[in-house]
């Protein structure tokens, strides 16, 4: 979500930013805004578009619309989609999905946030009082009000007990933005004046030490101390991770899965820019993102490879002094940030997912030397994804391998994303 996010806000500069003190108080087009919702709801929810693939297709089909209204079909279309079961049963809409469906589903949106229906002629022949009593039935069917599917609720049942009902509840909170300081330019205290003199207030977070969270959901993207690489936007719970690795100046250290690098250049920053960094990543466009990121931030020990071919990392063997395995997960611990996956995933591809974490700790494993460290993440609430890995991987090669250290980070507890991560030591 934050990537869709990011969209809205890079692309404010080809708008008109409208000024409080001469712009007229903000009226949504909700004709409007009603037919490209039920566009991207069609592509997400039953064509199975990417999110942001589907928001990025509709806000390039409607280039004059103002900051104001890309936001709100945001957030509306993120919010849907959270309690897409919810308002689909109480709209009675099974998996058809007619243009009378949508209406029906848009109107249970706004009796569920208890707000009043716009004035709209397809919602003269809703029966309003029918959905609200469906509602209100239910609020007694956990699964059901607090939307999920009926596999992932019994998973979570069965892995958490009485915890499940607020592990569900905090998932579908909407989620705080949160900045990572890049130390190598700058430090917290300094970014919080800044933010300050942009009229952007914030807080610390005392249990996660880089971070910087806005009181408001602010576009931080266009402002110059961005461009200039003072911060990026990373949930504090994914900026433990690297804080648990502990990587220190000097040090070689492999990033398996580095994706577009957020964790990549917190490892630059927290080894001060001294060592060497190999990030590993399937896609190109990610490394290439992984570059720009690198430069803006002043990251200068980043080495890039393609993730192809288990030759290098054969020629990699016992020379990293740490390793970071933030292995490809479900993501069902960032439904917050991605409430789409909650109906995406499905039970079988889970077992496909837990091969590839296990190739993955093989892979990569050996490329530790004799005494260093490395941590296997997941942002995913399942045990099968995380703890029960470990397990699996110390039953296989224990020989080598101590376990250090576990954390379980819960949504109920720190209000952020789900996470686990384990430290090993290789003997």
């Amino acid at each position: 979500m934050i990537a869709a996010f990011s969209y809205l806000c890079h692309n404010q500069h080809k708008m008109k930013i409208e000024n409080k003190k001469t712009s007229p108080k903000f009226k949504p087009d909700y004709k409007v805004l009603a037919k490209n919702l039920a566009l991207v709801l069609n592509l997400v929810m039953f064509e199975g578009m990417h999110f942001d693939k589907a928001l990025e297709k509709i806000m390039k089909a409607n280039k004059k619309w103002g900051v104001k209204d890309r936001t709100l079909l945001f957030e509306t279309c993120t919010g849907i989609i959270r309690y897409w079961r919810l308002l689909a049963t109480a709209a009675e809409i099974d998996k058809t999905f007619k243009e009378s469906d949508f209406y029906r589903i848009y109107a249970a949106w706004f009796i569920f946030k208890n707000k009043e229906l716009p004035r709209l002629p397809a919602f003269k022949d809703i029966n309003t009082d029918k959905i609200e009593l469906r509602l209100t039935k239910y609020k007694k069917i956990s699964k059901i009000w607090n939307s999920y599917p009926d596999w992932l609720d019994d998973v979570g049942r069965k892995q958490y007990g009485v915890l499940w009902e607020k592990i569900a509840l905090a998932l579908n909170q909407e989620p705080k933005m949160v900045l990572r300081t890049n130390t190598l330019k700058t430090s917290v205290q300094k970014l919080q004046e800044i933010l300050l003199t942009h009229r952007i207030e914030n807080n610390t977070l005392t249990w996660s030490p880089w971070a910087v969270e806005l009181v408001y959901r602010r576009n931080v993207f266009r402002l110059p101390e961005f461009k200039e690489g003072l911060f990026e936007v990373q949930d504090p719970v994914s900026q433990m991770v690297v804080h648990f690795l502990n990587p220190q100046p000097g040090m070689r250290v492999i990033d398996a899965h580095a994706g577009n690098g957020g964790k990549t250049l917190q490892l630059a920053a927290f080894m001060k820019n001294k060592g060497r960094i190999i990030a590993f990543e399937n896609q190109t466009q990610h490394l290439e993102e992984l570059k720009k990121r690198a430069r803006r931030a002043g990251a200068t020990i980043i080495e890039t490879k393609i993730n192809d071919s288990t030759k290098t990392t054969k020629r990699l063997a016992n020379s990293a002094d740490c390793l970071l395995l933030d292995v490809p997960c479900s993501g069902l611990g960032a439904l917050r940030r991605h409430p789409f996956l909650k109906w995406k995933l499905k039970e079988k591809e889970l077992q496909e997912l837990i091969t590839q974490q296990q190739k993955s700790l093989e892979r990569f494993a050996p490329t530790v030397k004799s005494g260093g460290r490395m941590v296997y993440a997941t942002c995913s609430i399942l045990s099968t994804e995380s703890e029960d890995q470990i397990k699996w991987f110390l039953e296989k090669y224990g020989h080598d391998w101590v376990l250090e250290g576990e954390k379980r980070y819960s949504p109920a507890q720190f209000d952020a994303d789900g996470y686990y991560m384990a430290l090993l030591t290789k003997k």
